[in-house]
């Protein structure tokens, strides 16, 4: 009686684990077939979304009010920028012809065509000499050396207008643009900031008067021969030539003064580097 029991409790434990492991296999089929069903999907989702975004895009950015072009924005800028100023000008001789007809000053002509010449609202012809300034090349920074060294700065192109002017100038233009007494360049990032339009390099710096003169001030001027040495040393460029015949345009714009400082000299590159 013992031993059928006991054989009895036998089968009956090897048929319990003979259906656990068949019930293991089953669920272990139907995980497998619901793994690859949800995969499927997945792909059969993201090719969908694929598919719809091309078909709206039509090859073009989904965003199109996104500008992450920084140099075209600014460009867009200068270009608005520059308009706003010959509309600026044109309203403003609007405004000193009607105020002309208003009163009889014909007997101030004389005087207001001079002052206008000396002020640089009037453009002027002559020969002169043109001074062009650029950043030294891009393999040149694959050296190792500070990128601050390697660009053109306000200091240097003001230190060849200050020059320029000492050798006795008329008139002088950067970028096209007239120099007068409020003129500013400022530096904004690797551009020059001249009347509120950014600039990129290369500089073209053009002046009106005895060329003789004019070369020599650059010469002899203590900044530009500082300037000279990084020309050397990093390949910075600095060319001037002489013009037989120059057309420096009359400035466009307002000619408020915001604001100003006493003047405490102008920073130039030093020969170990700073600034």
């Amino acid at each position: 009686m013992s031993g059928r029991t006991a054989a009895d409790a036998w089968r009956a434990v090897v048929s319990v684990l003979r259906r656990a492991r068949d019930a293991q296999r089953r669920r272990d089929r139907d995980r497998g077939r619901v793994s690859r069903t949800v995969t499927a999907l997945v792909c059969a989702m993201a090719g969908l979304m694929i598919v719809i975004s091309a078909t709206h895009a039509r090859g073009t950015d989904l965003r199109p009010a996104r500008n992450t072009d920084l140099v075209s924005l600014v460009q867009s800028q200068s270009r608005r920028n520059a308009e706003l100023t010959r509309q600026l000008t044109s309203v403003r001789k609007d405004v000193d012809g009607l105020a002309a007809r208003g009163t009889d000053q014909s007997y101030l002509s004389p005087d207001v065509s001079r002052e206008s010449r000396r002020v640089g609202l009037t453009a002027v012809t002559g020969p002169g000499v043109t001074v062009i300034l650029d950043d030294a090349p891009a393999s040149v920074a694959a050296n190792g050396i500070e990128p601050d060294l390697l660009v053109v700065h306000q200091q240097d192109i003001q230190a060849v207008v200050n020059a320029l002017w000492s050798g006795g100038a008329e008139a002088i233009t950067i970028q096209e643009q007239r120099v007068i007494s409020t003129t500013a360049v400022k530096c904004v990032g690797n551009t020059v900031v001249l009347h509120g339009i950014p600039y990129a390099p290369p500089y073209r710096i053009r002046a009106i008067g005895d060329q003789e003169r004019l070369h020599a001030a650059l010469a002899s001027s203590e900044p530009i021969q500082i300037y000279q040495q990084y020309v050397a040393a990093y390949g910075l460029v600095f060319r001037e030539k002489s013009e037989a015949r120059l057309e420096l345009p009359g400035h466009e714009g307002s000619l408020d003064l915001t604001h100003a400082l006493p003047y405490s000299g102008f920073g130039v590159r030093s020969t170990t580097g700073g600034r």
